[in-house]
């Protein structure tokens, strides 16, 4: 059985203006984020994936941070890349597109090397990253005024 959605890494501009859409949707909208706070200098040079459904609407989103902005994200070596920004749009939660976009991260940070990836994930998630193997590390904490807890996996 096929997925109803693909999740390519965003490539050209219009898959990267479709990413910073749906985290628009989920962080600012849905979860009061500051979009100052959203977009951050990381975007530029980061690498960006994006789910699309069937008929191409945007579903979901993540972005991997790796070399000298993975460790200023993360205080770890250059080895370890830095999952971040995963978002998924309302409609499309349940259907395995936040999996999806995490091993797709997972599979970038491979291709660059990388040996593990660390992720500041939203406390109500912890479940979620502990299912695909990422493990809680350190002391929760506040990021743009939600709860979160750094975790990390080993590739």
């Amino acid at each position: 059985m096929s997925t109803p959605y693909v999740v390519r890494v965003a490539g050209d501009p219009a898959d990267r203006e479709a990413c910073f859409t749906v985290r628009k949707e989920v962080f600012v909208g849905e979860q009061g984020v500051p979009e100052d706070l959203e977009y951050d200098a990381y975007d530029a040079g980061a690498v960006h994936v994006l789910a699309v459904g069937e008929d191409g609407v945007p579903l979901g989103t993540g972005r991997l941070l790796h070399g000298e902005a993975a460790v200023a994200q993360t205080g770890a070596d250059p080895s370890v890349g830095s999952l971040g920004r995963l978002a998924v749009t309302g409609s499309a939660r349940g259907l395995g597109v936040g999996a999806a976009l995490v091993r797709a991260i997972e599979d970038a940070a491979r291709a660059r090397g990388l040996a593990a990836v660390d992720l500041h994930a939203q406390t109500h998630a912890l479940g979620f990253y502990q299912r695909l193997g990422y493990e809680p590390y350190g002391p929760e904490y506040l990021e743009a005024g939600i709860p979160h807890q750094g975790m990390r996996r080993s590739l």
